[in-house]
């Protein structure tokens, strides 16, 4: 039987122990809906509350709710139980409220979460270096994430999509995943040794079908398309400073987005994926579609990413041919066209002077 998240607002004045209320009036009643309500989260601060609900569909959560106590969720997306876990810690009540009569549960859902991304110098290693560096990075992560209270969502051997509780562990724990970077990649070709990580923040249910959809798409844009190798969302920069008694963040070291930059990649991204794949769109669409004459355009993409709007569109179909390629979605010349390119000859060398590797070898080295 499928799980569902749901998202309910909570009006002023309304407490964990009124959820917890909520919460046993959904178990006297479930039976009449086939559901099993399994747990569910509280925020009073964000006035807030989650509920993780086995249930046969939406329909039936909605009713179950509805006839319980009249709060009927604003949102519900279907989840998985594992990927729940992973980013909440949990799929059942915390053992030390099951011992409780009323079963109060104030422990937020809002989470932290880092995303890690390599660059590609690991695949264009010979093998037995591949194997080492790997093993070392992977093993200097883990150990970093385990010190700071960082859950892995998922991972391979690029990636790393992390949910912390605390802004300052996330923070922190980035920082010594930078520091110690350099001491496990090869020191042969310094150039390759490349780092990107972004933290953003949010609930899991939002006006998206995924769980914690918004800030994982905002984390991963900040990653791939900001210049800078450490970037944090405005929203994380404030909860640091809550978190620490109004502390600040280096910023030599650390890039914090402001809520324009954050609304322009956000804008930027959303056009630029739904329009990249014609074969007619260019970069004279920029401007006119997102509302900036061409110098503002011009400006605003090279603060955030260092390019121009040419050579943003072109990294942004390399980055996708990349995709396609490790996806094994087409050929060479298949995914050249595909990506925008009007020949395979071009588009590998556009691949080669971006990623040091022709997508030939991309292939041999990387894609099993």
């Amino acid at each position: 039987m499928p799980i569902y998240l749901d998202l309910h607002e909570m009006p002023d004045g309304v407490t964990a122990e009124h959820v917890a209320e909520m919460h046993q009036a959904d178990l006297k009643i479930e039976h009449k809906f086939n559901c099993r309500g399994l747990t569910y989260w509280c925020d009073e601060k964000r006035q807030t509350a989650f509920c993780l609900i086995e249930a046969p569909n939406k329909q039936a959560l909605k009713g179950l709710h509805a006839q319980a106590h009249g709060d009927v969720p604003l949102r519900i997306i279907e989840v998985d139980g594992a990927i729940v876990e992973s980013f909440l810690g949990r799929i059942e009540d915390p053992e030390k409220s099951q011992n409780t009569a009323l079963n109060i549960i104030n422990d937020p859902a809002f989470r932290v979460l880092m995303v890690i991304e390599t660059s590609n110098y690991l695949d264009r290693l010979e093998a037995n270096q591949f194997t080492i560096f790997t093993q070392k990075f992977h093993n200097s992560v883990s150990n970093r994430l385990d010190k700071f209270n960082g859950s892995i969502v998922k991972k391979n051997n690029n990636n790393y999509l992390v949910s912390f509780k605390s802004v300052t562990d996330a923070v922190l724990c980035a920082q010594k995943i930078q520091y110690q970077f350099k001491y496990v990649t090869p020191k042969f070709n310094p150039a390759s040794r490349k780092l990107n990580i972004a933290i953003s923040s949010g609930v899991p249910v939002t006006d998206k079908e995924n769980i914690f959809e918004d800030a994982i798409t905002l984390a991963t844009r900040m990653c791939d398309f900001v210049k800078d190798p450490f970037v944090i969302s405005s929203e994380v920069n404030l909860l640091y400073e809550s978190e620490n008694r109004n502390a600040t963040i280096d910023r030599e070291s650390v890039r914090i987005l402001n809520v324009s930059d954050e609304l322009f990649l956000t804008k930027l991204m959303n056009f630029i994926e739904d329009k990249w794949h014609k074969s007619d769109f260019d970069v004279s669409f920029f401007s006119k579609a997102l509302g900036y004459s061409k110098s503002q355009l011009n400006r605003k993409l090279k603060n955030l990413t260092g390019l121009s709007p040419n050579k943003f569109l072109k990294e942004f179909r390399l980055h996708k041919g990349l995709q396609l390629l490790y996806k094994q979605k087409g050929n060479i010349s298949e995914i050249a066209f595909e990506t925008g390119f009007n020949s395979a000859a071009y588009f590998s060398k556009c691949f080669f002077d971006k990623y040091h590797i022709l997508p030939s070898k991309y292939i041999q080295q990387h894609v099993v």
